[in-house]
């Protein structure tokens, strides 16, 4: 997946999200961890994908993330409710980390500014 100057979306909606652009978290049902690059309020890929990826049903009218999953070369697509936050996260291994983001504090990454 090429994301070469990927928008970062700052909108009213992600006040509801549960997690945040930046964010490491792990998925409940699969164990990997990840780095949140994006966030769609509701789900925004096609009904035959959801049929085929989304074994468990999650709800499509809440945000579904944008997932940089650690030590692969993938991003996934995940609902809210299957992931969780990490009392102590950890950096992650992806070669596409430095197209969103610029560093990792120890909690959270830090996205790139935009230029004026």
């Amino acid at each position: 997946m090429q994301a070469q100057n990927a928008p970062h979306r700052t909108a009213p909606f992600q006040q509801s999200c549960k997690f945040t652009v930046g964010q490491v978290v792990e998925h409940k049902l699969f164990g990997y961890l990840g780095v949140i690059f994006d966030i769609d309020p509701v789900f925004m890929l096609s009904d035959e994908w959801y049929e085929q990826q989304a074994r468990s049903c999650p709800p499509q009218n809440q945000p579904w993330y944008h997932v940089l999953v650690h030590n692969g070369i993938q991003s996934s697509y995940v609902a809210e409710r299957n992931l969780q936050a990490l009392s102590k996260p950890e950096q992650i291994n992806h070669p596409a980390l430095g197209e969103y983001f610029q560093s990792f504090n120890g909690q959270h990454y830090a996205v790139f500014q935009k230029a004026n």
